[in-house]
């Protein structure tokens, strides 16, 4: 065995304690906007900007194939970003909220809910998680991001929170020019958060693996006389 000189030993000693006592799930930092093992990249074209957010496969599997099947479906091209939750305390910070909204022609069945407690995905500062009303098991087609940390999101004793499934990768300016959009209307906890001239989500794309589509009819395109918006 090479004998160390005693400062470079020491310094062992020390990374190792830092090893032992790191908060869990430090050593996995957040995927890098790059093809990451685990991660599925996703291209949110919107009529502002690119958001590429990053979904966790191996920690949330199933919010994340519900995502996906949206996303290669073509479920998500032509809806919006119709809601900014700015906080009172700090308006640069909040959440923004996009998906089908209410058009029940492009949703899905409801995905089993995975919450935080599970998946150890918390709600960070540009964390990509899935609304849902006010139940569990309930979540479809409207997701948001986060813009700064978001604990109240998470489970807790007795409030199973919401299932955060990805995070931002690149485009966090973009992000935060639609939570400056302006707002009005809404009711009980959106009140006041509606944008008044929705941002348009032109197309999703995936940017890693192959597409899956489920192969079905795509009733919100019958009857149109125009292509979906790319």
């Amino acid at each position: 065995m090479i004998a160390r000189p005693l400062a470079l030993r020491r310094l062992l000693f020390v990374l190792m304690v830092m090893a032992t006592t790191l908060p869990i799930g430090w050593a996995s930092a957040l995927p890098t906007n790059r093809s990451t093992p685990g991660y599925t990249r996703v291209a949110i074209e919107t009529s502002v900007g690119t958001i590429v957010v990053a979904v966790d496969q191996t920690r949330a599997p199933r919010t994340s194939a519900n995502f996906l099947t949206y996303v290669d479906d073509g479920r998500f091209d032509g809806v919006t970003f119709y809601r900014a939750a700015r906080r009172k305390s700090a308006p640069t910070l909040g959440l923004i909220q996009g998906g089908i909204d209410t058009d029940a022609r492009r949703s899905l069945p409801p995905v089993v809910h995975e919450p935080t407690t599970q998946t150890g995905i918390r709600h960070l500062d540009a964390t990509l998680s899935m609304a849902r009303p006010d139940r569990p098991n309930s979540a479809m087609g409207n997701f948001f991001i986060t813009i700064g940390p978001t604990p109240n999101m998470d489970a807790q004793p007795g409030y199973i929170g919401y299932a955060a499934f990805g995070h931002v990768v690149a485009g966090m300016d973009v992000v935060k020019k639609i939570l400056a959009a302006p707002t009005c209307c809404g009711t009980g906890p959106m009140r006041g958060q509606m944008i008044v001239k929705p941002i348009v989500i032109r197309h999703v794309k995936r940017l890693d693996g192959k597409a899956k589509p489920t192969g079905g009819v795509k009733p919100w395109l019958i009857g149109s006389l125009r292509k979906p918006v790319r």
